[in-house]
């Protein structure tokens, strides 16, 4: 019990800076926010990582690039993060830093943000499949397969 106590404790600041660097990010205060993301992101909280993304994504305080916002999306994503997984989704669908798009790709990290309740996926996986084949679909839902278990395991 002590240790869920203490954990829970140390938790607490770095749920704050989160909070925190939301709000400086609604107040423009793109650096503040940066500055308050880092420590939580390089410890590997995913809400810490997708915020970062959004910020390389857009240009937020930092310079666009979108090499960088993919890693940090992908990191979140993998840790089941919604959003990140929306923004992969994203950047497979337009191609954006990427080689070419890949609709594949695209639809699974889809697929997966709106098994993870982002209430927006379900629209871009609407509007993805339009550009599909069936066999692109069908190879999406096998890797769906794949990934859904470990990801999440109890849904």
């Amino acid at each position: 019990m002590y240790r869920l106590l203490l954990c829970l404790f140390l938790a607490q600041p770095a749920f704050a800076d989160i909070e925190e660097a939301r709000d400086l990010m609604e107040a423009g205060q793109f650096d503040a926010a940066y500055d308050a993301l880092w420590p939580a992101a390089r410890s590997g909280n995913a809400d810490a990582e997708e915020l970062i993304g959004v910020m390389y994504a857009m240009g937020l305080g930092v310079e666009r690039d979108d090499a960088r916002a993919f890693d940090w999306y992908l990191r979140a994503s993998m840790k089941g993060h919604p959003g990140a997984q929306s923004g992969i989704g994203w950047y497979y669908e337009v191609g954006r830093g990427l080689p070419s798009p890949d609709l594949t790709r695209a639809y699974l990290w889809y697929a997966l943000s709106a098994i993870g309740g982002d209430p927006d996926a379900a629209i871009s996986l609407e509007e993805v499949v339009k550009k599909m084949t069936p066999e692109q679909i069908a190879k999406a839902q096998e890797l769906i397969d794949d990934y859904q278990p470990w990801m999440y395991p109890f849904r």
